[in-house]
């Protein structure tokens, strides 16, 4: 085979490393954007180390380590170096290399030395990513005007196919070498890469007003959460009034329709022993992403709670179960605590401690495809109760090539064949996804996209064939004789932290009334008229609604304003005609003026736009 022909099967194997999801193209993109940008780095800082740089959403990035922190000034001069390079259409090359040859193409560079010994040995890929016990990588490297990187690919043909008017360095962080604080810290400099000027625009445009919309600044102002990294930790998340508000409806609603579902309610500890996850499996193979073990007792000891499924198994283990009895459906808003590195956790959305809407239901093989429906159904309520409308379901399949998967061959179809059937059922949009499913059973995520088109994935639910066999769960069946039950992981939500947080930008704070802290406030236009305001407001809370009076000296318009900027949605103005024909003047957060009604008349309008869950503030 000549030259030409193996660069060119390298390239076209290259091709199955594009995540899939990714548009191929923009991931080619930004591949090979992040190599023109080490390039340029390298020749701004002479003697800098180079880590990885792999695409990510909306992006690429690369970590190196410099002799100095990059400047504004340093950033300009390497986008400016990058539009250089890709104008000079510089074709990218691809080779294999032994070991020997990429240990002294890269004598100088100990990450990429570090990256290229885990290769060797066959345990890790050129981006530091645990392989599967039966892939075993190649070692190939990129080359383009010079500059040489490890990497498996895919790249465009030259540098020119990188769109220069669509390319930007965007910002600098820092980033622990393979996310480990043990090791050492990394300059993290973050670029994009589009098609087009045009949907770079559009994108940058995107950011501004996600900016706008900071669950962190928002969550501040709005008095939802706060966050004391030195006093309490990074990561562990204090809920205000008005957050624990917001958390309290989202709980009882999803109470409440469980409970309709048959789920039955349970509580478990936030701590157990040390034997508990042992049995389950995830001690002490998941030990990095747990908190360390508490002794107890000079001996003993126990784990902060990292999940919940092992305390539900063992309630469904405190007696002989009957096929009559199964589906039987745990449910708990449970706590759970993992060790996020600290230069990972942010905001809301990745967090320390969180509690999940978790439940664990167990059930005969035939009754599969009756529960994952009934999951659905419900996940789906969730999202068109909070506006969540557009979103797709991604289904995790076995790899067919890999053994590593435990339960038979039978039961991973009907598992797989069930969760394809359920979303049929409901027309969803759904890819199949192999290699992605659990070693323990096929899985479901939901991918929701909010108001600025960025997806997050949320709601998911898993097959579970392993833990009922690791606690030797089973049930009496039909024949008397024991079988063993499956075991279904859901969680809607996911987490209540990152769901709200979530919500916080999809709504820009202005949640709908239902779940606004406060859904009306009263404004007595003088001092004499605090006084009804009060009457009308004690009216509406024993009807079940939040209400407050401002009685502050400010001026009424004023008051207005502030209640906008606390995005309450209804104001009701209350001056000498209201109180003399005991109405209110109904003004919207939205600035619409609804003008005078009865007390009675608004609190039906409420009444009704709350049950209804609507996202308008008008039936």
């Amino acid at each position: 085979m000549s030259d030409q022909e193996k660069e060119a099967q390298l390239k076209a194997e290259a091709e199955r490393y594009i995540p899939p999801g990714y548009d191929p193209q923009l991931f080619k993109i930004r591949h090979s954007a992040a190599h023109v940008m080490a390039q340029a780095v390298m020749e701004r800082f002479p003697g800098a180390r180079i880590a990885i740089g792999p695409p990510v959403e909306d992006g690429f990035y690369y970590d190196f380590e410099l002799p100095r922190p990059p400047t504004e000034e340093d950033l300009e001069w390497i986008e400016q170096r990058m539009k250089e390079v890709i104008k000079a259409k510089y074709p990218f090359h691809v080779r294999e290399v032994s070991v020997e040859e990429a240990r002294e193409l890269f004598k100088d560079q100990p990450y990429k030395l570090e990256l290229i010994e885990g290769l060797a040995k066959g345990q890790y890929d050129e981006y530091g990513n645990k392989l599967p016990e039966d892939q075993r990588p190649r070692i190939t490297v990129y080359q383009h005007n010079g500059f040489v990187d490890l990497c498996r690919g895919p790249h465009v043909e030259h540098t020119g196919q990188i769109p220069a008017d669509a390319v930007k360095v965007m910002h600098v962080a820092a980033a622990y070498w393979r996310g480990d604080a043990r090791n050492p810290m990394l300059t993290r400099i973050y670029g994009t890469a589009w098609r087009s000027r045009k949907e770079l625009e559009a994108y940058l445009k995107r950011l501004e007003e996600a900016k706008k919309r900071d669950h962190r600044r928002l969550g501040r102002e709005l008095g939802i959460f706060a966050l004391e990294p030195e006093m309490v930790g990074p990561g562990l998340v204090l809920w205000q009034p008005n957050g624990a508000i917001i958390r309290d409806q989202l709980e009882r609603f999803l109470k409440a329709e469980q409970i309709k579902l048959g789920y039955q309610p349970v509580y478990t500890p936030h701590i157990a022993r040390v034997k508990l996850f042992e049995t389950s499996g995830h001690y002490p193979y998941y030990a990095d992403s747990m908190f360390p073990p508490l002794t107890v007792d000079e001996h003993e000891q126990y784990l902060l709670k990292p999940m919940n499924c092992p305390f539900h198994i063992l309630i469904y283990k405190q007696r002989l179960r009957s096929y009559r009895e199964l589906p039987i459906r745990y449910a708990e808003f449970g706590t759970v605590y993992r060790f996020e590195q600290s230069g990972e956790v942010l905001g809301m959305t990745r967090v320390r401690g969180f509690t999940q809407d978790d439940a664990h239901l167990f059930c005969r093989p035939d009754q599969i495809e009756q529960e994952f429906k009934s999951v659905v159904e419900l996940t789906l309520k969730v999202f068109r109760s909070l506006g969540l409308t557009s979103y797709r379901a991604r289904v995790g399949v076995r790899d067919p090539e890999s053994d590593k998967y435990v339960g038979s061959d039978e039961v991973w179809e009907q598992a797989t064949q069930a969760i394809l059937n359920a979303l049929d059922d409901y027309d969803l949009d759904y890819t199949v996804e192999e290699g992605e499913a659990a070693f323990y059973g096929p899985k479901l995520d939901f991918v929701v996209r909010d108001v600025l088109g960025r997806e997050w994935q949320l709601g998911t639910v898993q097959v579970d064939y392993n833990l009922p066999e690791r606690f030797d769960l089973s049930f009496i069946g039909e024949d008397n004789r024991p079988h063993r039950p499956v075991m279904i992981h859901r969680a809607p939500f996911g987490s209540f932290e990152r769901f709200v947080g979530i919500l916080i930008e999809h709504f820009n704070g202005a949640f709908p009334p239902w779940l606004a802290p406060v859904q009306a406030v009263l404004i007595p236009i003088a001092d004499r008229h605090v006084e009804y305001a009060r009457r009308v407001a004690a009216q509406l809370f024993d009807a079940g609604f939040r209400v407050q009076v401002d009685e502050s000296d400010k001026r009424m318009n004023a008051k207005i304003r502030e209640a906008q900027l606390q995005k309450i949605p209804y104001m009701l103005v209350v001056g000498d005609r209201e109180v003399n024909e005991e109405t209110v003047a109904v003004r919207l957060r939205t600035g619409e003026n609804l003008g005078a009604m009865p007390v009675g008349a608004f609190e039906a309008l409420l009444r009704q736009v709350v049950e209804q869950r609507a996202l308008s503030l008008t039936p």
